[in-house]
């Protein structure tokens, strides 16, 4: 194996609380710190320890957004990557949009695999994985959290409902990680001061011939409701009373 793509999303750090904006149009991001997708982090170690292991000679990073998320492609390559894309668009471009993003990179670079997040935190959808699979009519296993390679063939194990489910499917393929897969490394300063001289390509998303058609407009933002306080209860009565009361039963 030749090549690996990793998808890398810029998003809210997961420690961070999350914020609507005042006027409801979206998430705070000013002034906020901004993180790799923990899920794509967790994607981008497996591609280096598969490189690590001499199964593939190059880990290539991409991201789609703006100028800004050359911060988490620049963490990318300090991590280990080889080379980086970035996609940019200066409007949110919805999952399918991404995926065909990736698959010209693909088709322009020969990717032998690609390795994605099972989801990113911010929108949770999932989608973008399985949706580049179908486009690119290759093989997919999702939620992984074993990834086993034997030449074009790779053994993946990955988490249902029911426990684990271990399928084989054949290389070019698409396969999105879940947490249990691995830890991802912690990124020492000498090789953030490396990172600098790795190439870091842009691309204008007009390039690439993909124009976003999002089939899903997001109208307002607004923080959930806060949690009432609980009540205590005496008995099985008592509970089925206070269901009552709040018309749930």
């Amino acid at each position: 194996m030749e090549k690996i793509l990793v998808g890398l999303k810029r998003v809210v750090d997961y420690n961070v609380r999350v914020r609507v904006k005042s006027d409801g149009s979206g998430v705070e991001t000013d002034g906020v710190k901004m993180s790799i997708n923990p899920f794509d982090e967790i994607a981008l170690e497996e591609a280096l320890r598969i490189k690590e292991r001499g199964e593939a000679a190059v880990v290539i990073v991409i991201s789609v957004g703006r100028a800004d998320a050359q911060q988490q492609l620049r963490t990318g390559l300090a991590m280990g990557a080889d080379r980086a894309v970035l996609v940019e668009s200066e409007e949110s471009v919805d999952p399918l949009s991404v995926a065909r993003i990736f698959k010209s990179i693909i088709d322009r670079d020969s990717i032998d695999l690609v390795l994605l997040g099972k989801q990113a935190i911010d929108n949770d959808n999932s989608q973008t994985g399985p949706m580049l699979a179908a486009i690119w009519g290759k093989p997919q296993a999702t939620f992984a959290s074993r990834i086993d390679l034997d030449g074009d063939k790779a053994k993946v194990t990955r988490e249902v409902d029911a426990g684990l489910e271990v399928i084989d499917i054949s290389l070019p393929a698409v396969i999105t990680v879940d947490l249990r897969l691995n830890e991802a490394r912690y990124v020492k300063l000498p090789d953030i001061m490396k990172a600098k001289k790795k190439p870091l390509e842009s691309i204008p998303l007009a390039d690439l011939g993909v124009a976003p058609c999002p089939k899903i407009k997001e109208l307002s933002f607004e923080a959930p409701a806060e949690r009432e306080r609980g009540i205590m209860v005496d008995d099985v009565a008592g509970l089925v009373t206070a269901l009552k009361d709040k018309g749930l039963v």
